[in-house]
């Protein structure tokens, strides 16, 4: 299971709200300054985004928590989103050249299988948005050490 440190900021029945740092390595890469990821990274102030998680722990807004994904949905997730439109794109291309389009017609066909899958991921994430079995679930609280 991977886990990531967030912090609650709404408490739902059976579901918390949960701040969470965006993580890359850019930090560490020696290219980042040529490289497009580390520019859009350094253009965005906001380096955290909210996640729901399930959890039976009762905890308060402030409560630090961390929050675990399966490497399984992880992956599945990963091939869903990045897979997929490569294939449809690609399989939009070869079918085109398969019927007899003309070039020009195969690239259109390739654009409208990328455009159709990425409108499938779309409609496939709000049908699943309280799907409790791919949510991150809270594995513990932490406490936060407070310096004097």
């Amino acid at each position: 299971m991977l886990e990531e440190r967030g912090q609650v900021i709404a408490v739902e029945q059976g579901a918390v709200r949960v701040r969470v740092n965006r993580q890359s390595a850019c930090g560490s890469c020696q290219a980042k300054v040529a490289c497009g990821q580390g520019l859009m990274q350094a253009m965005q102030s906001e380096y955290c985004h909210e996640v729901r998680a399930i959890t039976d722990l009762h905890l308060q807004e402030g409560d630090f928590v961390v929050l675990g994904v399966s490497e399984d949905l992880l992956l599945r997730s990963a091939l869903m989103v990045y897979l997929l439109p490569l294939l449809a794109l690609i399989a939009g291309a070869v079918l085109g050249q398969q019927i007899g389009l003309t070039e020009g017609w195969s690239i259109f066909l390739a654009g409208v299988t990328f455009a159709a899958s990425g409108v499938y991921l779309y409609r496939f994430n709000m049908r699943n948005t309280n799907n409790t079995d791919l949510m991150p679930v809270v594995l513990r609280a932490e406490f936060a050490v407070q310096q004097n």
